[in-house]
């Protein structure tokens, strides 16, 4: 494990979160309404509380560009701009870390209350699981999925730093095609 449980849980979400929508930020809308949120909600390992309203979705959607733009950053290895955004971050939740334990999980830190906003819960959370990536200057490992027109982000967690794809098929489409280019090839 390069990274600890917590922090490459909360990096996933965050990648998670930012590829509920495409690159563009306005297509292929995977947080329509406030049930495909609580999906989220479950499936990231969320805790605390919610609103359930269009207000908390709307909040949650508007963090989206900013963790993109912070892939761009950690890619074009801008780490003081990152470091910025991830301190602005903090600032703006007024983010306390302290251990607790909850769930089935062991002690861990949460720099927000419970009770916090939602989206503010989950900058933080990315900004916390950013502050790792940076101390251990494993910025190189947010990408971004290289087939052509996808767009997702991605965390690198491999051991010799070669995934080049996103979790969402297009490893599978990008050996598809190759092979049926060495094909096409081969005929020729």
């Amino acid at each position: 494990m390069l990274f600890t449980h917590d922090t490459e849980v909360a990096l996933g979400a965050a990648a998670a979160l930012v590829n509920t929508v495409d690159a563009d930020g306005v297509s292929d809308e995977k947080l329509p309404d406030l049930a495909a949120l609580d999906e989220f909600f479950v499936a990231y390992g969320w805790s605390g509380g919610r609103t359930h309203t269009q207000a908390e979705l709307q909040l949650v959607r508007d963090l989206r560009p900013r963790l993109r733009h912070m892939w761009t950053l950690a890619i074009d290895g801008r780490t003081e701009e990152f470091v910025d955004i991830i301190n602005a971050m903090l600032r703006e939740t007024n983010a306390l870390p302290q251990l607790v334990k909850h769930d089935n999980w062991d002690y861990h830190l949460h720099a927000t209350p419970s009770d916090a906003p939602l989206a503010d819960r989950m900058a933080v959370e990315a900004a916390m699981a950013f502050i790792d990536v940076v101390r251990s200057g494993e910025l190189s490992r947010l990408r971004i999925c290289e087939y052509q027109n996808c767009g997702d982000v991605y965390v690198d967690l491999s051991k010799n730093r070669s995934k080049r794809f996103c979790d969402g098929g297009c490893g599978n489409r990008a050996a598809v095609s190759a092979y049926r280019a060495r094909k096409a090839a081969a005929r020729s």
